[in-house]
């Protein structure tokens, strides 16, 4: 991207973003809540509209010259609900933790109990980690894998829990879980306890949008909330939505603003719309299919170098591995090593993980990004047998200078795209 301003006026700031830009050029992506977004929604984000207040929503606004604002938050709540087929559409919201606060106060009274799942075994922190300060709010109760081996949820204890503990919002979702919930089941708990059903899409929120995957609003989840980039590709942003419910749709709004925000990003809001677009488009089906084929891949080597992972594979965009038990790695040591050579993914805890969090057992890694790029599942296979070899022979120099070339040279065949209209 041009930075010629930046250049003249920062020099500080120009060197960064020339050092990211390469960064990003020569090395491969695997962190699965990462990607690599158009330049059309780099140019929204970077708008002019930056310098617009638009407190309230489109038509209902506290200040003038609201005219192209408008416009713009109207197409993407639009888009957003042609995308996820539902009736409302929430897109000021700034993050994916924002958007499940807002989700929180607007169907809950303080007190009141959510059952989600337990952040070792897959969930998020604003599920209910007692280090966030939604656990001084609201109460939270947790459900987890019955085996981490296969990633099977013990759904009738679930509900058991759900009937002792009476949960006004049973919630679906994750951030390390590399299967598919059954949807169905959650509804039923849910129903059978008169509790709100609602889905954290953030991480297959692409994978819905492209109908790679099983969308939670099919099969009667009342509310969904996202964040916009990850899988669906779009800038870093917050998206909550609701299949049908008036009453929930407006108290969603009402929470978002004024309840929790004030001014919204407009040239955050532009992106997205763009983005939404994007993810319209009957190509991006195909790119979401692809991300699901080449995490298999992926999974495949790991399983044939007998290193463990988490509920046996993947059926979505990432894995996540045992590293330490398989290798005798620790995750941060296995993330160090494999930044060294060109591919960036994340340390993990493992399920009920008996190492610290910023040194744990497991790598959790995933396809979004270098699917972007355009590898297919021959080139993802080959990245997982680089990844095993530089664990391997994490001593070897020479093999390791010889990985970081070979990663280069993949990354020169397939640059990031420009465009994807």
């Amino acid at each position: 991207m041009d930075y010629e301003h930046i250049k003249k006026q920062d020099k500080d700031i120009y060197e960064a973003l020339e050092g990211e830009e390469r960064r990003e050029a020569e090395g491969l992506e695997l962190i699965p809540s990462e990607n690599y977004v158009s330049k059309a929604v780099r140019e929204a984000n970077g708008s002019v509209l930056t310098n617009k207040y638009s407190e309230g929503y489109p038509g209902k606004r506290y200040y003038g010259g609201q005219t192209y604002t408008d416009m713009v938050e109207t197409v993407a709540i639009d888009r957003a609900k042609k995308l996820f087929n539902c009736k409302y559409a929430n897109v000021q919201t700034l993050g994916g933790a924002n958007a499940n606060i807002a989700m929180y106060f607007a169907l809950l009274e303080p007190g009141d109990t959510v059952l989600g799942m337990d952040l070792s075994h897959g969930g998020h922190l604003t599920h209910g980690h007692p280090v966030t300060y939604l656990t001084k709010i609201f109460r939270f109760v947790r459900y987890k894998m019955k085996d981490a081996d296969t990633g099977e949820i013990d759904y009738d204890e679930m509900l058991e829990v759900a009937k002792r503990e009476k949960p006004k919002i049973i919630l679906a979702g994750y951030s390390a879980y590399p299967r598919e919930l059954d949807y169905a089941k959650f509804v039923d708990i849910a129903r059978e306890v008169g509790a709100y059903c609602v889905m954290d899409i953030a991480h297959i929120a692409g994978l819905i949008a492209g109908k790679a995957a099983k969308s939670p609003f099919d099969y009667g989840f009342d509310v969904m909330t996202s964040t916009t980039h990850k899988t669906l590709r779009g800038p870093r942003g917050g998206l909550i939505l609701t299949r049908e419910s008036d009453d929930i749709g407006k108290k969603i709004d009402k929470t978002v603003f004024p309840g929790l925000q004030g001014g919204p990003h407009m040239n955050n809001i532009a992106a997205k719309a763009v983005a939404f677009g994007e993810a319209l488009q009957p190509s991006f089906s195909k790119y979401a299919k692809q991300i699901i084929k080449n995490a298999a891949a992926m999974a495949e080597v790991f399983k044939n170098n007998d290193i463990r992972m988490l509920t046996g594979g993947t059926s979505n965009h990432l894995i996540l591995a045992d590293v330490f038990g398989s290798l005798s790695l620790g995750g941060q040591e296995a993330e160090t090593l494999l930044d060294r050579v060109g591919i960036t993914l994340n340390k993990n805890s493992i399920a009920d993980d008996t190492r610290k969090p910023m040194d744990p057992s497991g790598i959790r890694f995933g396809t979004p990004a270098i699917t972007t790029r355009g590898f297919g599942e021959k080139e993802s296979a080959r990245v997982a047998e680089l990844m095993v070899t530089a664990m391997k022979d994490k001593d070897d120099e020479k093999k390791l200078s010889a990985i970081r070339e070979e990663i280069r040279a993949m990354c020169k065949k397939f640059p990031i795209p420009e465009s994807f209209a």
